[in-house]
Order: structure tokens, then C-alpha cells, then sequence
């Protein structure tokens, strides 16, 4: 007689670019199903849009990929970007396209919030965070100087992921790994802030309810097209960083560093994150605990795209050469420079495309572990291996880079699709009642090849820090196209 088969559930990576999702076996972690649909980002000179609507139909098109296996799931969560700006009229309808979290088209407005609340130390102390042009907080801000027709339109205010949940299950609802990216949410008080609020002119009845971590959002309702039975568990879901936090299983001081179209390295901790600096958010993470982080704008899809006006793949880095690259193509994060353009400098007659390839590798790589520094703990492990994880992760310059500039110990998790395995196991969580990251723990998703540390090219990182310093007014100079 057949062995009865683990229940099974689902997890959704809602991103930038694409919808995922996957079927996984509560019991061994086992991808049994998967599907992907694409996204449109519209925009330029400093404007990232998507229309929401695209996310539910990749959503469907995503889970109809899964076949039969999405039917006999047993409970679904949603990891989605975060940040976004999702304003919906009272039908609950999009009144205009989202506007991304890479959308800096709200610097102004950042800096007059700071401004008006008492200043930066006043916003870390109540957020954890400075509202920086990601943060959702100065999307609305901008919206309602610039398109004051559309605000005043907004009954509902939702993230990406708050607007999937909400459109499975009809209850308006979010998690405070996602609320706490949004500059409203208080890590404080871990509530609404409602003096923000009223600073920003957002009223909190148009805001979802925030669920504890263990709280189910409720359940799937009987969608036509939707290939999901009715009455499935739907989880609170959370923000793509808090969901491969999850999908890694993160034990408190693990470092992270991601590599896909932006950059980040976060870690778990049992403290509060407070940084005036702007340089770490201080995020919650899914569970209970926080998850301080740092984020780049330009990451893999920038050293492409300089790959490409190089005429050279990817891969075609050479050692040597005096020449630094600064990657910030899209403007900036994480130094703080949202109108910077890219930069080369030190070009010589012997400088070759590859170093100068290499160069932008290196400039990337800069702006993460420097951030690194500031997002661990004091008490952590200084020689803890880095998990590399994202699309970078895969390419063997990335790699080496990380090594070369950082002195750390590399570990690839050999799991791939980290934020939608993380919202598995936050489903999986509402059916057996264990930690999520205990579950991840328990499925493996860490788990790779580590390579050993190297020497740290202590000139590569003296030269890009000089090229910083030297540059910093040229860089904060508004770049128009």
C-alpha cells in the first residue's frame, strides 16, 4: 500500500520582472510543480511603472503552469517586491500604474519628509529607516503633488504583495516584514504611525490590517480562471527580502548578499535596527525578529548592460589596470545619490575593455560590503561564510569578486528561486505549525558549494573608496537624459 503523500503547498514570487510559482512538498521541500509569467516595466528618467493587473494575470498564468499539482495544494503565500505604490479606487480597481521600488522619481519629496518630521534621527527612531525615494511613504508623497486627480481618486493604498493577497482572498491585509519598507509602519511601536500619516496626508482606513506572523490572511476565494480550490489557506505573505530570508532558513547574524537587478545583504537579528545614516533599513523580518538591510539600484542589470556597450560577455573580466567604474546607471541607493550617472575614471592608454568590465564588477561589489559592515551585528561572526544568493550568484565573476573585495568565505545555495520557496514555507507553516525558517531549515534550501576566502585586494578597495570621495559632487549633480 502506497505511502499517503505530504501535503502540498505553494509559494509565489511575485518580482519586478516576472511571477513564479511553486509547488513544494511540506515534508521534504521537493519542487513537484512549477510556472512563471512575465511583467512589463514601463518608464524612463527615473520612472518604473507596472499595471497590477499584469501581476494577477501572470499570477493565473503562473499557477495554471503547475497543472493539477496547484489544485491539490493545500495553502498558498505570496512574496512580492517591495516598496511599490498600488493605489486602487473604491471598486478596487487600479486608478494607475504602480509606481516600483525602483522608481526615484520621489527624491524631493524624501528629502522634504525628513525635513518636516525633525530630521533623520527622528525617522530612524520611529521606522527604523530613512524614507529614502524607494520607500512607499514618498511615492504617495509625489503622487499627490504630481498627479493630485489620481490621489484624490485612492481609496486604498496596497503593496505588490498586499494586492495579490487581497485579490485571493477579498481581506485587505499585509505582514510587518512588508509594512515595515513602506515609512508609515513604526518598528516602534510596531503599529501605523499615524503623526506619518498625517504628514504625508494618507488616512490609515486606507491602509490593510498588519497580521501577525502566524496569522492566516484567510482563505482562497471561488475565482473564475483561477486553477486554485476554493476555500484553500492563504498565509500573510511578506516582501521579497523577508521571503528569502525564510526560503534560507536565516539563523540570527548569517550574512546575506544578494545579486540580481539591485543588490542587497541583510541579515536576521533580535535587535532593532535604528540608522540615522540612511545606509541600513531597518526592516522586520517575517517572523517576529528584524532584518536589517542595505540595498543597491545597480547590480547585475547595470554591469550588463556595461558588458554590453563593452561589446563583451558577461563573463570577459581581466585583473589589472588602474581604472575605476561606478555602476550607477539608474541613480543610486545605496551610496545616497539618486540623480548619479555612471562613471568611469583613471582610464589609461593600456586600460582594456575587461578591466574595465572587472572595474564595474568591483564597483558594485564596493557599495554591498561596505553596507555589510553596518547591517551585522557587533556580536556577529566576522568569518561566517556570505550565502550568495540571486542570479549573480550563478556567474563565476561575481563570485570571485565577492571573494577577492570581501576576505569572506563564499557558500552558493545550490536552492534556487529563494523568495517563492520562503512564502512555501511560510504556507507550510499554517499546516504544521512549526517556524518557517525551521522549515526551510528542515527542507535544505541553504545548503551548496562554499569556497574558501581569498586575500583581500586591499588596492581595488582604497581605489574605489578615493574615487567616491573625489567624485561625491559630481555624482550628486541632477543627470538629465
Amino acid at each position: 500500500m502506497a505511502a499517503p503523500m505530504s501535503p502540498l503547498v505553494i509559494g509565489v514570487d511575485s518580482s519586478t520582472q516576472s511571477t513564479k510559482a511553486l509547488v513544494v512538498d511540506t515534508e521534504t521541500g521537493e519542487v513537484v510543480a512549477s510556472g512563471q509569467a512575465p511583467h512589463t516595466v514601463s518608464g524612463g528618467a527615473g520612472a518604473r511603472e507596472s499595471d497590477p493587473e499584469q501581476w494577477w494575470q501572470a499570477l493565473t498564468a503562473a499557477l495554471h503552469a503547475c497543472g493539477d499539482a496547484a489544485s491539490r495544494a493545500s495553502a498558498i503565500a505570496v512574496g512580492g517586491q517591495q516598496h511599490g505604490l498600488v493605489t486602487l479606487d473604491a471598486t478596487g480597481r487600479p486608478v494607475r500604474p504602480a509606481m516600483l521600488w525602483n522608481d526615484v522619481r520621489s527624491a524631493p519629496q524624501s528629502e522634504r519628509l525628513i525635513e518636516e518630521l525633525g530630521g533623520p534621527k527622528a525617522w530612524a527612531e520611529r521606522t527604523g529607516s530613512l524614507p529614502g525615494p524607494a520607500m512607499t511613504v514618498t511615492k504617495w508623497a509625489w503622487l499627490r503633488e504630481n498627479e493630485p486627480e489620481a490621489a484624490r481618486a485612492t481609496a486604498a493604498v496596497r503593496l505588490p504583495h498586499d494586492y495579490l493577497t487581497e485579490r485571493l482572498t477579498g481581506r485587505a491585509v499585509t505582514d510587518r516584514g512588508d509594512a515595515s519598507g513602506t515609512g508609515w509602519w513604526s518598528s516602534a511601536t510596531e503599529a501605523y504611525d499615524e503623526e506619518i500619516l498625517a504628514l504625508a496626508g494618507l488616512s490609515p482606513a486606507m491602509l490593510p490590517e498588519v497580521l501577525r506572523p502566524d496569522e492566516a490572511a484567510g482563505t482562497v476565494h471561488d475565482l473564475p480562471g483561477l486553477p486554485l480550490p476554493p476555500g484553500m489557506l492563504v498565509a500573510p505573505g511578506t516582501g521579497d527580502n523577508a521571503a528569502a530570508a525564510l526560503g534560507l532558513g536565516l539563523r540570527p547574524g548569517q550574512p546575506v548578499l544578494s545579486l540580481g537587478t539591485s543588490g542587497t545583504v541583510y541579515a536576521v537579528s533580535g535587535h532593532r535596527p535604528v540608522d540615522p545614516t540612511g545606509t541600513v533599513a531597518g526592516f522586520a523580518d517575517a517572523r517576529g525578529e528584524w532584518l536589517p538591510l542595505a540595498c543597491t539600484l545597480n547590480c547585475t542589470l547595470a554591469v550588463d548592460r556595461i558588458a554590453t556597450l563593452l561589446g563583451l560577455d558577461r563573463e570577459a573580466v581581466e585583473a589589472g589596470g588602474s581604472a575605476t567604474v561606478l555602476p550607477f546607471l539608474g541613480g543610486e541607493r545605496t551610496p545616497q545619490l539618486p540623480h548619479a550617472a555612471g562613471l568611469f575614471y583613471g582610464l589609461r592608454h593600456d586600460t582594456t575593455g575587461g578591466q574595465l568590465l572587472q572595474g564595474a564588477y568591483d564597483g558594485a561589489v564596493f557599495a554591498l560590503l561596505a553596507a555589510l559592515e553596518q547591517v551585522l551585528d557587533a556580536d556577529a561572526d566576522p568569518t561566517a561564510p556570505l550565502l550568495l544568493i540571486g542570479g549573480g550568484a550563478q556567474g563565476t565573476a561575481w563570485r570571485e569578486t565577492v571573494r577577492r573585495l570581501s576576505g569572506r568565505a563564499v557558500q552558493v545555495p545550490a536552492a534556487k528561486e529563494l523568495v517563492a520557496l520562503g512564502a512555501a514555507a511560510q504556507a507550510a507553516s499554517l499546516l504544521t505549525g512549526e517556524d518557517p525558517a525551521a522549515v526551510a531549515r528542515r527542507w535544505g534550501t541553504a545548503q551548496g558549494p562554499l569556497y574558501a576566502p581569498l586575500p583581500v585586494d586591499e588596492s581595488a578597495l582604497a581605489r574605489i573608496g578615493s574615487t567616491l570621495t573625489e567624485a561625491d559632487a559630481l555624482l550628486r549633480q541632477e543627470v538629465r537624459p
